[in-house]
């Protein structure tokens, strides 16, 4: 499937799409881990972070069964699921309460300065350019809405989240799910053909494929080898066939 050749709305992946890999595995990640203790007994007293840990509990007795993690007792204290969420982080699992929790860490990490983000370099001349054309910029992770406004607004280039109208995170459904998609354009209010998705993933365009999405599979440095995909694919913002299309009626006149 080819990309729709005009969209209104450009749907972006984070991960492998607008940043490096190895951002997000060598910085981020390690990062959440080295500082997960202390956030838990800092914040041991929180309402917010109190009703994280219970999702968190709900999450591990379900699991407890099937996949063996290391056990939260029911009455246990924050500063007691580090080991759950170290083995939640070991297996990649896209935890919704991992994610709040790695969101907030980062949060502390992002206005300390410790953190500053990083994308690749045709992202922020692209977000001008689309937004200067009229185009919508939204963002779709299984990082936590938070956590993605944190990494856009944190950039080595400067603020970014004055170009991005929307974000998305998997609170709307699993990025492998076909009604994630229709869902996040009934909410931008456009049909899904209005949408250009670009992701790194093959199985995440599957999915916006069939609810009738454009796709197109961001082939960055660093990315996963994949399998041959049926689907265009590009190394950067500026091969989007699109911006190839108006640097051509710019040529012509």
């Amino acid at each position: 499937m080819t990309p729709t050749q005009n969209p209104s709305v450009i749907l972006l992946d984070v991960e492998g799409t607008t940043t490096p890999i190895s951002f997000v595995y060598d910085t981020l990640f390690p990062y959440a881990r080295a500082h997960m203790k202390e956030f838990l007994e800092q914040h041991k007293n929180n309402a917010d972070l109190h009703c994280v840990i219970e999702l968190l509990k709900t999450e591990n007795r379900d699991e407890a069964s099937t996949l063996r993690p290391p056990v939260i007792h029911p009455s246990a204290a924050a500063s007691d699921c580090s080991a759950y969420l170290f083995w939640l982080m070991d297996q990649d699992r896209k935890s919704p309460a991992l994610k709040s929790i790695q969101g907030k860490i980062w949060e502390a990490g992002y206005t300390s300065g410790e953190l500053k983000s990083v994308v690749f370099p045709d992202v922020p001349p692209a977000f001008v350019r689309w937004r200067e054309n009229g185009r919508r910029i939204a963002i779709y992770s299984s990082g936590s809405v938070l956590a993605q406004q944190l990494l856009f607004r944190h950039t080595h280039t400067g603020d970014l989240t004055p170009w991005v109208e929307a974000y998305f995170d998997t609170s709307v459904g699993a990025k492998i799910d076909s009604s994630s998609y229709r869902k996040i354009a009934g909410t931008l209010h456009v049909s899904p053909e209005e949408i250009l998705f670009l992701s790194d993933a093959p199985a995440e365009l599957e999915a916006a494929a069939l609810a009738e999405l454009g796709v197109c599979l961001a082939k960055r440095p660093g990315n996963r080898e994949t399998s041959q995909a049926p689907y265009a694919s590009v190394s950067s913002f500026d091969d989007l066939s699109f911006e190839r299309n108006a640097k051509g009626a710019k040529l012509a006149r």
